[in-house]
């Protein structure tokens, strides 16, 4: 594992949901992880075994039952809803399955939205974003809407939107997952190069093929890690 300081520590974290009728549902049962800055981390288990919920706890959509989740040092069951949402904005990145981007608007505006929300200047931005989109690749589609473009660009697009604003920590939610084989590798080679710059990432996957490319792979089953 890199020396490098801790982005993520998660410490003996449970997370319970209520469900009418029954006993509530356990659905993270005494985890403990440290993503450090710069590693890339593989999430694998099967569906149902808690990947989407450590993920939400750590993207600061959600807190835990018990247990301290600490994003970029703070600890987010200390913090109240005005600091929670900031910390989710400024400090974490997240890339999902289906994309996410809002069709309304075109590829450069999805992707300059985080910095929107930051108040970046107008100047700042639309240089940033030209910049984002010049790194993964879709310069050409800065100008066309999420309908205009193929699978492989709306995902690259989805990395440049979640990396643009620098966050401490970027969460994939299983980003090769609705793309063909050569689009997915090369969304993996822009994580793998996003890590090589200093930011940690969390991959959720069932992709051996993506857990490959990272520097190590966590198992879990029934709301626990497993190896």
């Amino acid at each position: 594992m890199s020396e490098s300081k801790s982005v993520v520590r998660v410490v003996d974290v449970t997370k319970s949901y209520a469900t009418e009728g029954t006993d509530d549902v356990r659905a993270l049962d005494g985890v403990s992880l440290d993503v450090p800055a710069g590693e890339m981390v593989a999430l694998m288990g099967p569906s149902g075994c808690g990947k989407s919920t450590l993920l939400n706890l750590i993207g600061c959509v959600d807190l835990p039952s018990t247990g301290t989740v600490f994003v970029d040092g703070n600890a987010t069951s200390n913090l109240d809803d005005d600091a929670l949402t900031a910390l989710r904005r400024d400090r974490v990145g997240t890339v999902f399955q289906f994309f996410n981007l809002l069709p309304a608007m075109t590829i450069a505006e999805n992707v300059g939205l985080p910095l929107v929300l930051q108040r970046v200047g107008r100047l700042e931005t639309a240089e940033r974003v030209k910049s984002a989109l010049d790194a993964v690749g879709i310069g050409n589609k800065a100008g066309s809407y999420p309908s205009q473009a193929s699978g492989g660009q709306l995902q690259r697009a989805a990395v440049a939107r979640a990396t643009i604003h620098r966050p401490a920590i970027v969460l994939a939610d299983e980003p090769t997952g609705n793309l063909d084989s050569a689009s997915g590798a090369g969304v993996l080679r822009l994580l793998r190069a996003i890590a090589g710059e200093g930011q940690a990432i969390l991959m959720a996957t069932h992709s051996a093929e993506a857990a490959a490319v990272c520097d190590r792979t966590i198992r879990m089953q029934d709301g626990r890690i497993v190896s």
